[in-house]
C-alpha cells in the first residue's frame, strides 16, 4: 500500500505535531456559499511552531485562520470562523469571484473543562488516523454547537451512508458536520508500456493510489518505472489479489488480447467504476465479440469505455493520459 502524499495527510501531520510536543490545530472547511475555493471537507493543519499544511481558502484566509489557530492553542478552545471573500481579494489570489466560508478551528488535545468548547481529542484523532491507515471508509461528526463529536462508519447511518456515496463532506440538518473519509482512489494498470509511465504520474497527482500489472518483466521493470508497485502476476490473478473495489478504477494497455482480456473479464464482474481499455474502434469490436462469446451480457461489455479516454485528439503519451483520467474523473463525478 502506498503512503498518502502530504497534501492527502492532514491529520495524520497534526497527530505527529501534536505527538511531536510542538502542538497541532485543525481547521476545517464546513460550508460555503458563492465561488468558495474549497469544498466543504478541505483541511488545514497548523503547528504550534507556525508551520502549515494543507488549505482552507486556496491562500484568501489562510493567515487569519493560522493567528486563530494559535489562539486556540493558547486557551484549548475550539471555534468555528466565518469569512466573506470580496471578489477583490479572489481575483488578486487567482479566482474568478469571491464567497463564503465557514471554517472549523481544533485544537488537538485538552478536555471539555467548565462547559468551554472541548478541543479534539487525541483519541479519537488517532482512531481516525488507524482507520485511514487500514484504508476503511469512516467520518468524523461533530456538533458545533455542543462540540460532541464521534465517528461514523458505513452502515451506522443512512444519510451519512449516503456522503460515502457521493464522497461528500458537509452540513446535516441536525447541525451537525460530517466529515468524510473515505480510502484513497485506486487506479489499477495492465500493460506496462510507454503510455503507463504518463499515466500513472498523472494519476498520482489526482489522488489515486496506483498498481501495475504485467507479466513481462522486460517491460515492467523498475528502471521504466522507477518507485511504482509493480506485479509481475497473470492479470486475472493479480486482479484478484487485489480485490479491486467500488473506488477502483482499471486501464488494459496492452493490445494483446492474451493480457488485456483475462484483466476484462475480471473487471467486468467486479464493483470497479471504471473500466477503459487501450485500442482502436476496429480492435474494441473484436473484443466486444469476445466478450459475447465468452457469455457476457451487453449491459456488462457497455461498462467498458473504449476506445479509452475522452475524445481531444490526444497524440503523446502524456496526452493520452490526461484523456485517460479526465474519463476517469467524470465517471467518478458524474457517473
Amino acid at each position: 500500500m502506498e503512503q498518502r502524499a502530504e497534501h492527502d495527510s492532514i491529520p495524520e501531520i497534526a497527530l505527529g505535531w501534536h505527538r511531536a510536543g510542538t502542538g497541532a490545530v485543525l481547521a476545517t472547511v464546513i460550508e460555503t456559499w458563492g465561488s468558495a475555493p474549497r469544498q466543504a471537507g478541505s483541511q488545514l493543519a497548523v503547528s504550534g511552531a507556525g508551520e502549515m499544511m494543507g488549505s482552507v481558502s486556496g491562500g484568501c484566509v489562510e493567515g487569519a485562520v493560522v493567528t486563530e489557530a494559535m489562539a486556540a492553542l493558547g486557551d484549548g478552545k475550539s471555534r468555528v470562523l466565518t469569512f466573506g471573500v470580496s471578489d477583490e481579494t479572489a481575483f488578486a489570489v487567482g479566482l474568478a469571484c469571491g464567497g463564503t466560508i465557514r471554517v472549523l478551528v481544533e485544537p488537538v488535545g485538552g478536555d471539555a473543562g467548565q462547559g468551554l468548547p472541548v478541543a479534539l481529542p487525541v483519541a479519537l484523532l488517532e482512531e481516525l488516523v488507524a482507520e485511514r491507515a487500514a484504508r476503511r471508509a469512516v467520518a468524523v461528526a461533530v456538533h458545533p454547537d455542543t462540540w460532541e463529536r464521534r465517528l461514523i462508519r458505513p452502515g451506522d447511518e443512512a444519510a451519512v451512508d449516503a456522503r460515502f456515496r457521493a464522497d461528500r463532506s458537509g452540513m446535516e440538518e441536525d447541525g451537525r458536520f460530517i466529515a468524510i473519509h473515505n480510502p484513497p482512489l485506486r487506479l489499477i494498470v495492465v500493460g506496462a508500456v510507454h503510455i503507463a509511465q504518463a499515466l500513472l504520474t498523472v494519476a498520482r497527482t489526482c489522488g489515486y493510489d496506483c498498481t501495475l500489472i504485467d507479466p513481462r518483466s522486460a517491460f515492467g521493470s523498475a528502471a521504466r518505472f522507477p518507485g511504482e508497485v509493480i506485479v509481475e502476476d497473470w492479470p486475472d490473478e493479480a486482479l484478484a489479489a487485489l480485490a479491486p473495489d467500488a473506488r477502483t478504477a482499471i486501464v488494459t494497455l496492452t493490445h494483446d488480447p492474451k493480457l488485456d482480456d483475462p484483466a476484462i473479464r475480471f473487471a467486468l464482474r467486479s464493483p470497479v467504476f471504471y473500466l477503459g481499455c487501450l485500442g482502436s474502434s476496429r480492435t474494441h469490436a473484436k473484443r466486444v465479440d469476445r466478450l459475447r462469446e465468452a457469455g457476457f451480457a451487453e449491459a456488462e461489455i457497455a461498462r467498458i469505455h473504449a476506445p479509452v479516454g475522452l475524445d481531444i485528439g490526444a497524440k503523446t503519451p502524456a496526452e493520452i493520459a490526461v484523456s485517460v483520467m479526465a474519463q476517469v474523473t467524470h465517471a467518478l463525478r458524474k457517473g
